[in-house]
């Protein structure tokens, strides 16, 4: 099975790869809407890193901004989750087989081992 690296899907593990960012997505799942005000709330750190968290959520596609004249709201994008988890699926049953195939021949060299 060959394996294809997506430009969008990379950027989906990346930003999946901080915890403050899944973090974040987490509050939007339990909640329709954040303000950038409500996803830095939880963490210490200035509203400019909070910026940059939340930067990589949309470049990533995972939030969709809306602008309330100056208040930012975002929203959970739950596509890019879907080809995450889609890919990890199908890895998982490749890397699963594989490793199947080689307990099998680890167990059948052991036996040949005994018998000779």
């Amino acid at each position: 099975m060959a394996i294809n690296y997506q430009y969008q899907l990379d950027r989906t593990f990346h930003a999946l790869g901080d915890n403050t960012r899944r973090q974040m997505l987490a509050m939007l799942s339990k909640r329709q809407e954040c303000t950038a005000s409500d996803l830095g709330q939880p963490f210490n750190m200035a509203q400019p890193s909070v910026s940059k968290h939340i930067r990589v959520l949309e470049k990533a596609g995972l939030v969709k901004r809306r602008k309330e004249g100056r208040v930012h709201h975002f929203q959970l994008q739950i596509e890019p989750l879907n080809e995450a988890q889609t890919w990890i699926s199908d890895h998982r049953e490749f890397w699963q087989g594989s490793l199947d195939a080689l307990g099998d021949l680890i167990d059948e060299m052991n036996a040949e081992k005994g018998n000779g």
